[in-house]
């Protein structure tokens, strides 16, 4: 990983980034993550992206299998698959950085039909590569976009498609070039996950959510998990217990009304289900996480 790039990275982050360490930027799909302390852990279910470190540590954790990856490495992931991670390597004076590039399926789908390259048969929705000479090149080149706002409208679209361009050349080509197939699993199964994120409150049978993926129920349970690792009943309760963990520790918001804003009518179930997933009631949970914080 270059000096340059992690100069750039730096210092946008350190001009930007919120209170929960995310820097967002006028390029949709880009973002900067900084740390200056290792983390707990943290759970999400996150859209199809690549995540490249240029500073400190992290381990993410798939199902049994568990990834560790530092500056110079690229995570990928392509799936809407829950993850738990946490980074391991960050201080004040060398916090923790990456530039996380959310993937475009239209186009990776344009830019494999220009290619012509084949399908490849690596499936694996979470992976971790060292990164290429010619990514890094990319995301420096996006980086520097940014300290011109004026060209950003013009410029940005051609940068983000060269650096899809990179990556599909690369290491996680065929994973990332599957994304791109209309018909393939994958695509199929994203449009029923973003009816389920759309709005987590609502409650959609197994044959609305097959309907948005143009699957008969039966298949459509058998790829959901395949593709997710979870039921799709599993998935959408993940995802409200994720955004209600938001909810309370970033918005302060009480566990009533983050459970009932999440779709939940009972607290108790909620408080159940909470604790199943992230180890302490959310009380307790929140607590632990302003500990951490003011540490």
């Amino acid at each position: 990983m270059t000096t340059t790039l992690l100069e750039t990275v730096r210092r946008y982050a350190d001009m930007n980034a919120d209170a929960t360490g995310i820097a967002r930027t006028p390029v949709p799909g880009l973002g900067l993550v900084r740390a200056t302390a290792p983390s707990g852990l943290q759970h999400s279910i996150s859209r199809p992206l690549v995540c490249l470190v240029v500073q400190g540590a992290k381990q993410v954790t798939m199902g049994p299998d568990s990834l560790a990856f530092s500056a110079g490495d690229s995570l990928l992931i392509t799936a809407d698959v829950p993850t738990v991670s946490q980074i391991t390597r960050a201080s004040v004076a060398a916090p923790y950085l990456s530039l996380v590039l959310q993937l475009d399926p239209s186009v990776i789908a344009d830019l494999d039909t220009d290619m012509r390259a084949g399908g490849g048969h690596d499936h694996a929705p979470v992976r971790v590569e060292p990164t290429e000479a010619e990514v890094t090149d990319a995301a420096l080149r996006l980086m520097r976009l940014l300290d011109r706002p004026a060209a950003v409208p013009v410029l940005q679209g051609q940068l983000v498609r060269e650096m899809h361009y990179w990556l599909l050349m690369g290491r996680h080509g065929a994973a990332i070039r599957r994304l791109g197939w209309p018909d393939g699993h994958a695509r199929r199964i994203a449009r029923a996950v973003a009816l389920l994120r759309a709005d987590l409150r609502q409650r959609l049978s197994v044959g609305q959510l097959a309907d948005a993926a143009g699957m008969s129920p039966s298949s459509f349970h058998r790829h959901f998990r395949a593709v997710t690792s979870l039921s799709p009943l599993q998935f959408q309760k993940q995802l409200r217990l994720i955004e209600a963990r938001r909810l309370m520790q970033a918005e302060a918001a009480s566990a009533s009304s983050a459970a009932f804003a999440v779709g939940y009518e009972s607290v108790q179930q909620f408080t159940r289900e909470y604790g199943r997933l992230f180890g302490l009631p959310p009380v307790r949970d929140t607590e632990a996480a302003r500990d951490r914080a003011a540490a």
